[in-house]
């Protein structure tokens, strides 16, 4: 009975979906022979499409249902097994060993471009790990993080091109400027929540777009900044396959240190503060805890990544202006913590590596990406909302000691 009333509903939303697209897609009028065509195997197949698709999604929500408690739940727990196989030092050890191995040799056995692809996505490792900072651990919904990325970028192109600053210098003054230009902004903002936060951010990504665009004199306007220097080997001159090679190194050495810091902030007792924040900001301030310090922090941090990463940017494509900055870049660094997994390090990176790598060996398909793109976040959004590798909570026990060993002790 139960089966026979899912197809009922699949007919009737195929018959509604029918109707609806019947104008456009059955009838077609012939302007030179002053004639209406109907095309009626559009309405097949767009009835039985529809009732399939229908059909399917009714029958996944079903085994969802069922298997819900069986497998990875919503609230970030793993199996056990599964927790014992990644720490396992026979497993874990090897595989660490083996990709590291496959990240050094990776430029030397493909080529240039392929290169390139991989320190790209590198790159949006760091800028998910940054912003994982401030939307999965500290919960809060930036919609803006861009405008940092451009700070940075900025801040080494117009030291580069005024003052000839270069790569190694810039590096920390466009994470220093990221950092000023977050605490300017979050004092006042941070006292809001939600979708306030998140609307105020990004009238703030909006607003720095238009300045960059807008300010001729400062920014080079529309045209933007050529000429960027990449960064320099002991005064080597690199050929191009050379200087590639040597820049993915350099972003793969701070990806390195991005994930063994970002780590360590995750588990230290200020990570802490931000996961409490992000759970329950009442309860947290009844706790003790500085809450505006702590969303500030988390805020600043976050800000510094992208910093860093637009000085990259900028001595990666040697060129930059301000439509590499909209607000699409947001969108698309928030879907790699989103999809990867809310507060999971290892979920941003694989997250990264599907957004980023995915497009670019789909070219074929490149008129359906951004509709396979939406696709695939609706499935995840309603199948596995914690993300493709959910974050696993740490679970502290007291162990009550044996009263031999506190009469020996006493």
């Amino acid at each position: 009975m139960k089966a026979l009333a899912e197809l009922k509903k699949s007919l009737g939303i195929a018959l509604w979906f029918m109707a609806l697209t019947f104008p456009v897609m059955v009838i077609r009028v012939n302007t030179i022979e002053r004639v209406v065509e109907w095309r009626w195997r559009n309405m097949a197949f767009i009835g039985i499409g529809s009732f399939l698709l229908s059909f399917a999604w009714r029958l996944l929500l079903a085994r969802k249902e069922r298997g819900r408690g069986k497998t990875d739940t919503g609230d970030g727990t793993i199996p056990a097994v599964r927790r014992r196989l990644l720490a396992a030092p026979g497993i874990r050890q090897p595989a660490l060993a083996a990709l590291a191995l496959s990240a050094a040799a990776f430029p030397f056995l493909f080529s240039s471009y392929q290169t390139n692809i991989m320190t790209t996505a590198l790159m949006y490792v760091m800028l998910g790990l940054g912003l994982n900072i401030v939307v999965g651990l500290a919960g809060l919904l930036d919609l803006g993080y861009v405008a940092f990325y451009a700070v940075g970028a900025y801040s080494y192109a117009l030291l580069n091109h005024h003052f000839g600053l270069g790569f190694w210098a810039a590096l920390p003054v466009g994470a220093l400027l990221s950092v000023l230009f977050a605490l300017a902004l979050g004092f006042p903002i941070l006292r809001l929540r939600g979708d306030y936060l998140a609307i105020v951010t990004l009238g703030f990504c909006e607003i720095t777009r238009l300045v960059l665009e807008n300010w001729n004199e400062f920014s080079f306007g529309p045209s933007g900044i050529a000429n960027i220097s990449r960064p320099g080997l002991f005064g080597l001159r690199l050929t191009l396959h050379e200087a590639t090679i040597y820049f993915y190194f350099i972003v793969l050495g701070l990806c390195l240190a991005t994930l063994f810091v970002v780590r360590r902030l995750q588990h230290s007792r200020v990570g802490r503060a931000w996961v409490a924040l992000r759970e329950d900001e009442i309860a947290c301030e009844a706790m003790g805890i500085d809450k505006a310090r702590a969303k500030l922090t988390a805020y600043t941090l976050g800000a510094a990544w992208a910093g860093m990463v637009g000085v990259l940017f900028a001595a990666k494509t040697t060129f930059i202006n301000p439509a590499s900055f909209t607000f699409l870049e947001s969108a698309m660094i928030l879907s790699i913590v989103v999809l990867g997994g809310m507060g999971s390090i290892m979920g941003i990176v694989v997250g990264a590596f599907l957004l980023i790598l995915t497009p670019e060996y789909l070219r074929a398909f490149s008129s359906y990406r951004m509709l396979l793109f939406g696709t695939v976040m609706v499935l995840m959004m309603v199948f596995r909302p914690q993300g493709i590798v959910a974050n696993v909570r740490q679970v502290y026990r007291y162990r009550k000691q044996p009263e031999s060993e506190g009469c020996a002790g006493g």
